[in-house]
């Protein structure tokens, strides 16, 4: 399918344009390209929908040089959330993972921005995740891939400890996300959240250390 026939999706260039104005502007613990992917995917799948006045301060932090900066960087971001939504209701989804050097001079994937912003979405509608995971063990199951690496690259902390991955089951567990984000997506529209699990992001909630970065998107 060509990306005539995405009209919401963004085109290499243009990603490469949002990744390089992120990285100009985010500070060490602040999302890159992966991680607003992944923190778009989370808010789109999950309990309840984020309007942009609650996402957008996780992603921009500070004013725009000049008023067609600030239009082309909006335009870009609001057609990034609606090509997550259209890949999800297709089954086309695929992850914005990163890229980082190896020791033997070559490259290899990382989802740990990807994951790292998802879990910020898992963070803003919290209370409904926390307790609907504490309920049902399906939701978890289907967040299988995506917990095991967030673990193994330090994004989620575990009281338990866990075996290093092989590359070999790093790299299946990538292969995963598409499936385990359509499965939470499916769970969350046949399970809505009640009402008294809608709820707005937490409030005094402590920062989030920074996290470990590097390399480049890769789509």
């Amino acid at each position: 399918m060509s990306e005539s026939d995405w009209p919401a999706s963004l085109s290499d260039i243009e990603l490469e344009e949002l990744d390089q104005y992120l990285r100009a502007h985010a500070g060490e613990d602040q999302l890159l390209l992966d991680g607003v992917h992944g923190f778009l995917t989370s808010l789109t799948i999950g309990p309840s929908p984020a309007t942009p006045d609650e996402w957008l301060p996780e992603v921009l932090h500070e004013p725009f040089a000049t008023v067609e900066e600030g239009e082309r960087i909006l335009t870009l971001l609001a057609r990034l959330n609606d090509s997550v939504l259209l890949e999800i209701d297709t089954g086309a989804y695929e992850p914005i993972l990163g890229e980082m050097d190896d020791d033997d001079g070559g490259s290899t994937f990382t989802s740990r921005g990807w994951c790292e912003g998802f879990s910020r979405g898992i963070d803003l509608r919290a209370a409904a995740w926390e307790s609907r995971l504490g309920q049902d063990s399906d939701l978890m199951q289907y967040l299988g891939p995506i917990i095991a690496l967030s673990i193994e690259d330090d994004v989620f902390e575990s009281d338990a400890e866990f075996a290093a991955m092989t590359e070999e089951e790093y790299d299946e567990c990538l292969t995963r996300i598409p499936e385990s984000i359509d499965a939470v997506a499916e769970y969350w529209r046949q399970n809505p959240a009640n009402e008294d699990e809608h709820v707005r992001s937490r409030e005094g909630e402590p920062p989030r250390p920074p996290r470990r970065r590097g390399g480049r998107w890769v789509h």
